[in-house]
């Protein structure tokens, strides 16, 4: 089928890992609210031979938050369903600030794409960030001086 990339705009609720949870939610009831193969989240997980052969080129392939901005290896397969944050260095480069909005990360985003058909720029851009299939990446997005959404981005599929 090969690689997907993907991206979501989601409320920060209070924790990395509560606004994945409820990303989750949201994705598995926009993907499966109408197919009876899955009742659940749980059930699609359980799917171990569907997840790691095919897996839904969505956010669903990421299971866990790690906080640290190492990254990961594509030979350990400890590192393969995580989300960990964008390093800080990469923040300021891609959006100017520490602490970017909701727009400017759609802004990167569409640069990202926009990039796509004129070939790779100096630095990369954004979506380049995340290399290693089976992954994703974070930014804490703010309006105002508080955090307000996630953008996450990264991809999945071989």
């Amino acid at each position: 089928m090969g690689a997907s990339g993907w991206e979501y705009v989601t409320p920060f609720e209070g924790t990395v890992e509560e606004s994945l949870k409820a990303l989750h939610a949201q994705v598995f009831e926009e993907e499966y609210a109408d197919d009876d193969t899955y009742g659940s989240l749980a059930e699609l997980w359980a799917d171990e031979e569907f997840m790691e052969e095919e897996g839904t080129h969505t956010i669903l392939d990421v299971d866990r938050v790690v906080h640290t901005a190492t990254t990961p290896s594509d030979h350990d397969v400890q590192d393969h369903g995580t989300l960990r944050p964008l390093a800080p260095d990469r923040v300021r480069h891609h959006f100017g600030t520490e602490h970017p909005t909701p727009d400017q990360f759609q802004e990167a985003v569409t640069r990202a794409y926009a990039s796509l058909d004129q070939g790779p720029g100096p630095g990369g851009t954004l979506l380049d960030e995340c290399r290693v299939r089976w992954t994703g990446l974070y930014v804490v997005l703010h309006t105002g001086a508080e955090p307000s959404h996630l953008g996450v981005f990264g991809f999945s599929g071989d």
